[in-house]
């Protein structure tokens, strides 16, 4: 099952030349989610061949136009191409208000059903769940009430090894053993654990958006695969971080290395940083793993045994 993450934009406060307001593209599986919505989201999706019509869920972590400017005209858009599924956005208190207000005054009557759902954020809650995985809250510390999102694929199956298991086996007699449950079969036990691998590892991909350095982040991203984590500002320019409540990429790779993950992303770069890489080398200071986040790029986290 594919686990890939797509850089749509990767700017803070202000779009800046090459680098378009905050938004990202996630895809699991056949499902297809949108992780904030800045200004211009939806050129970049048309520019990176992304239907936007597939996309099922979208989570907008503030109400900072950075965040979610963008989410009026691509529900615009969708409309205008006669979108027919139902939409389900998870957002901020008060983001309904909004986006209510601005089909009042366009006098715009969508063609498909929007769910809205405010986000908890004082603490973690599990806001989507389906079969194969879940999306939880992450508590942010930042001038309005702010979530970032772990998704986490659920345990997996155990792995069939086929010649192992006899012929005529019935199609629950598969679905037991690949649970990890042993089986009776014409008068013969099977034990799971020798006709099965173990499982392959879930996969996770923690998102957090804007936020003041925060110890309590790390116990909520603790071994994820892929972690963004903002990194507005170099770490020279730490008073102006604290007062923004934003993260110095110094500090966004300490929140890596504390939190032991596999890779870290940085991005939410301040207009006044042309060159990145100095941004990118501070972080690699604390946690060598680390890549920008930069628009257009794709990130893949693969299956391990």
């Amino acid at each position: 099952m594919s686990f890939e993450i797509t850089i749509l934009g990767s700017s803070a406060a202000v779009p800046v030349k090459g680098r378009h307001m905050t938004s990202q593209h996630v895809r699991i599986g056949n499902q297809q989610f949108l992780i904030d919505c800045g200004e211009a989201t939806q050129h970049q999706l048309i520019n990176l061949g992304i239907s936007l019509h597939k996309i099922e869920h979208i989570f907008i972590s503030h109400l900072h136009g950075d965040h979610f400017f963008g989410l009026p005209g691509l529900l615009s858009t969708m409309n205008m191409q006669r979108r027919t599924d139902p939409l389900y956005i998870h957002g901020p208190r008060g983001l309904d208000e909004v986006l209510l207000a601005n089909f009042k005054h366009t006098k715009t009557d969508l063609s498909f059903k929007v769910f809205l759902y405010d986000n908890p954020t004082m603490f973690p809650e599990v806001i989507y769940e389906n079969e194969k995985l879940t999306v939880e809250t992450i508590p942010l510390t930042h001038r309005v009430p702010c979530t970032g999102f772990l998704f986490r694929e659920k345990q997996k199956q155990y792995r069939i090894i086929p010649e192992k298991l006899p012929s005529g086996l019935p199609f629950e007699a598969f679905r037991a053993l690949k649970r990890g449950e042993d089986i009776d079969f014409q008068g013969e036990q099977i034990f799971y654990k020798n006709v099965t691998l173990p499982p392959r590892k879930s996969r996770s991909y923690a998102f957090c958006s804007d936020t003041k350095y925060s110890k309590s982040v790390i116990s909520k991203v603790y071994g994820v695969d892929l972690l963004y984590h903002e990194s507005t500002f170099m770490h020279r320019h730490l008073d102006r971080a604290n007062t923004t409540f934003h993260t110095t990429a110094h500090q966004a790779g300490t929140v890596a290395k504390e939190a032991k993950v596999g890779e870290l992303l940085i991005g939410h770069f301040s207009a006044r940083y042309g060159d990145l890489n100095n941004l990118l080398e501070e972080a690699r200071e604390e946690f060598p793993n680390t890549e920008l986040a930069k628009e257009g790029k794709q990130f893949t986290i693969l299956e391990r045994e």
